[in-house]
């Protein structure tokens, strides 16, 4: 009976061992199941497809920033268009004033002649010719232009003092000479243009074109009107 109850104690004691032994080998195994690394092939693809979709995200950046820099280049050459054609018009507009401000000024000018019977000067004066007035300065201007020293004007200016007294209506009562220059008879001026009667100017060049082609200076045609009285 003592026997028996010892090896009923010893085979209870041995079963014991042995479910602890198989829990720990089983936890064990269980382990080593869990914590089993992924296969290579299988960390491949993984890799793989993040490097897809780093491609695909990239890509997609770089067409959004392509798509981006084409939209500013395309309103730039729009503004560079737009102001180009503003600029244009802008130009042309001013043209235009300046063509309208002419014409105006123009037609005053023709208004003012059939006015008052006189077309008034509307070409540059030098500095050199400021001290003088009416007729005269424009004389000293036409006669620079035609290219004579401006020495040449003391002699203009007595021999037309003599003759008209800058006068661009004077009239000869006994010849019918004309104008600044006295010219005879008056019509000759019409080379010069056809408002010869009214235009002080056109007097002055007739009668700069007379005295250069005839005496080469007006000094030459003063010192002839001296020495015969007329010229």
């Amino acid at each position: 009976m003592v026997v028996q109850q010892r090896w009923s104690r010893i085979g209870i004691r041995v079963t014991s061992v042995g479910l602890l032994v198989g829990g720990l080998l089983g936890g064990v195994y269980l382990g080593q199941r869990e914590a089993a690394p992924v296969s290579g092939d299988r960390a491949e693809l993984v890799m793989q497809a993040d490097a897809a979709e780093l491609r695909l995200l990239k890509e997609r950046h770089g067409r959004q920033v392509a798509a981006r820099a084409y939209q500013r280049e395309a309103e730039q050459q729009a503004a560079a268009k737009a102001g180009a054609a503003a600029k244009v018009a802008s130009g042309k507009a001013r043209m235009l004033e300046r063509k309208l401000i002419a014409k105006k000024a123009d037609e005053k000018r023709k208004a003012d002649a059939k006015k008052n019977g006189t077309v008034p000067f509307d070409g540059p004066i030098p500095k050199s010719c400021n001290e003088f007035s009416g007729n005269r300065k424009i004389g000293c201007a036409l006669m620079l232009q035609k290219g004579f020293d401006i020495g040449q004007f003391g002699c203009l200016n007595k021999l037309w003092n003599k003759e008209s007294g800058w006068n661009h209506k004077a009239r000869n009562p006994s010849s019918g000479a004309y104008g600044i220059p006295q010219a005879y008879p008056g019509n000759k001026m019409s080379s010069a243009g056809s408002d010869w009667q009214n235009n002080p100017a056109t007097q002055i060049k007739w009668g700069l074109g007379y005295i250069k082609g005839r005496y080469n200076t007006p000094c030459g045609a003063w010192n002839t009107s001296e020495s015969t009285g007329s010229y």
